[in-house]
């Protein structure tokens, strides 16, 4: 079963802005990252896994299909609701999907604390969930 792991801007129980950490505390929890993602390649349950840049870049697209597509800076969620990146893994079960996310939310922020930072847990639909909806 495929999961989507969701990182947002909601800062758990820290509250202060990562550009405005020390060097070193970013360095310890970009390492935290890149080893939780080199265990999980290992392991073959990491399909993807991506950082996003800041919401300021973001655009908004919406078309008919016919003219040109409008875009625009907006309007977006409250920023603490914007994505900033995420993991799809493969795993066995949600418990599994639900352990790896807790070690997302425990990266660590200034001074090694754990972040505690929300993730969202989403199960990818399959063909058998679209059959169920009688598509």
């Amino acid at each position: 079963m495929r999961y989507l792991l969701i990182v947002d801007y909601r800062p758990g129980v820290i509250d202060k802005p990562m550009t405005e950490w020390a060097p070193e505390d970013i360095a310890a929890h970009m390492d935290y990252y890149g080893a939780l993602r080199k265990e999980l390649l290992e392991s073959g349950e990491l399909v993807t896994q991506e950082a996003l840049t800041g919401p300021e870049q973001a655009k908004e697209v919406t078309a008919d299909g016919l003219t040109a597509p409008v875009v625009t800076d907006g309007p977006f969620a409250e920023f603490k609701e914007m994505l900033a990146g995420y993991q799809l893994v493969d795993v066995e079960s949600e418990e599994r999907a639900i352990e790896i996310a807790a070690r997302i939310s425990a990266v660590p922020g200034p001074g090694g604390v754990p972040q505690q930072q929300p993730i969202g847990v989403r199960r990818v639909m399959t063909d058998a969930d679209f059959r169920e909806l009688g598509v």
